[in-house]
């Protein structure tokens, strides 16, 4: 048995060393693609944990060549690392920043391994040639020279926000998701929404309160809030991604603690604020200059149905340079509080999304329902100049006859892409496997700035 086990294992080891010799001998050139991951934001663990999902895909593939890299450093000086084996698997991307700005915590945990690493360095040679095994920090013109494209899987600022977007385009870096404009707006949930009520679409009423007008008049703020909107109302950050700290506020003394809490000097809220929040340890409020307030969406009398939802989209290019949407079928985003913690959204085993969403009983009146939102959604999305991918989080009213109202919540341009994220759920139903995915995101990022390129060598031509 162990003689026949022996020669099966030969065989093989022949075999994949033959098909290594003839991946180094092919002429075929991969694109290599830079995974941009971590950042600062309450949604580091989020894009690293996107990051993480989308290399491995792309790693496993004979297409591309991805690069793993960190995004570190500050919000005024940004420093970026490819990052080695070691780091890569780490799920807090806080270690990991420490890690890339503390040589020595990364040289005491690389010491436990040098002995392996050289013992196994004839392995590593033949069958990992590539392997990264100590960050190295690299500019954008560094990063230019390495990668053909980069894929942000950055939420939240910089990556959703338009700056990076801003940085790429200057280094003539293609890359995923929208572009400048439309990620500069999108980051804002206030002007998203003020934009849309424009357009003619629903949106709940909004106020920003700033530290300045709160801090002025206390209590002339408080009166001109309780004058406009009734209890309870939707607190949160204007410009945070996600769920990050989003409060429903019952009463006036909730509103009072949200303010201080947003308001403070101190970094961590203090204990009595998080016990009137009814916050956990784990809970975020970001230290702010303003806040949002929402009116509650929910059921009105007129009304059969109302439901939170949040829907992928994915695009495509014409031959003529003409963006057309592909809408996925919305899921139905089902809290276990009154309203979805990061970990509900985004990783496994948290949250309970139902797709197809539950809007009605009746298959037919669902099918008719389905189409009707997706309809809105391709409007709002060709409205924002929405590009390559997105998720858009709404709340959809049903009204008698099928009539249908979607009530944008946020958009998010640069959705989550964690193995649990119901974005990769609905693209299952489009026929796409996860590594389909992302490539017809590439695919467009490339087409986008290709055919952009083509469209200004010929109108500079005329």
């Amino acid at each position: 048995m162990e003689t026949v086990l022996f020669g099966l294992f030969c065989n093989l080891a022949i075999e994949l060393n033959g098909q290594c010799i003839n991946l180094r001998n092919r002429k075929v050139v991969n694109q290599k693609i830079g995974v941009l991951m971590g950042g600062f934001t309450p949604e580091r663990h989020i894009s690293l944990e996107s990051g993480r999902n989308v290399y491995s895909k792309l790693a496993a593939s004979t297409k591309y060549e991805p690069l793993p890299l960190f995004l570190s450093g500050s919000r005024e000086a940004y420093r970026i690392f490819t990052l080695p084996a070691s780091l890569l698997l780490k799920d807090n991307a806080d270690d990991i920043h420490d890690a890339l700005l503390d040589p020595t915590i990364l040289h005491q945990s690389e010491a436990l391994v040098a002995s392996i690493r050289q013992e196994a360095a004839s392995i590593t040679k033949n069958y990992a040639k590539d392997a990264i095994f100590t960050p190295e920090e690299l500019t954008f013109p560094a990063l230019k020279e390495r990668v053909d494209f980069i894929f942000i899987a950055l939420h939240g600022r910089p990556g959703e926000d338009g700056t990076l977007q801003r940085i790429l385009e200057a280094y003539d870096i293609p890359y995923n998701g929208s572009g400048i404009a439309t990620t500069a707006l999108t980051i804002d949930k206030y002007a998203t929404n003020q934009f849309l009520a424009q357009k003619g679409f629903p949106i709940a009423q909004q106020l920003l309160i700033t530290k300045k007008d709160w801090t002025y008049d206390q209590d002339g703020a408080i009166h001109t809030i309780e004058e406009a909107f009734t209890y309870p109302i939707m607190a949160k950050p204007v410009d945070d991604g996600c769920s990050a700290g989003v409060v429903r506020i019952t009463y006036s003394a909730m509103l009072i603690a949200y303010a201080s809490a947003s308001f403070r000097n101190k970094p961590l809220i203090s204990v009595d604020l998080m016990q009137i929040l009814g916050l956990h340890a784990a809970d975020y409020i970001p230290k702010q200059e303003r806040f949002l307030l929402e009116a509650l969406i929910q059921k009105d009398p007129e009304s059969l149905h109302c439901l939170e939802t949040t829907t992928g989209l994915l695009t495509h290019m014409d031959p003529n340079g003409s963006t057309f949407y592909e809408v996925f079928e919305p899921s139905e985003t089902i809290a276990a509080d009154a309203i979805l913690s990061l970990e509900e959204k985004f990783l496994a085993g948290e949250g309970h999304n139902i797709t197809p969403a539950r809007f009605h009983s009746d298959p037919k009146a669902v099918a008719m329902i389905s189409k009707s939102v997706k309809s809105q959604l391709v409007t709002i999305a060709e409205a924002l100049n929405l590009q390559g991918y997105a998720r858009i989080d709404a709340f959809v009213k049903i009204y008698a006859h099928q009539k249908v109202e979607v009530w944008v919540i946020e958009i998010n341009a640069l959705p989550a892409m964690t193995p649990a994220t119901c974005i990769f759920h609905q693209c299952a139903l489009n026929g796409y496997a996860p590594f389909d995915f992302i490539d017809a995101i590439i695919q467009y990022g490339y087409t986008k700035r290709n055919f952009s390129t083509s469209v200004a060598a010929l109108t500079s031509d005329i």
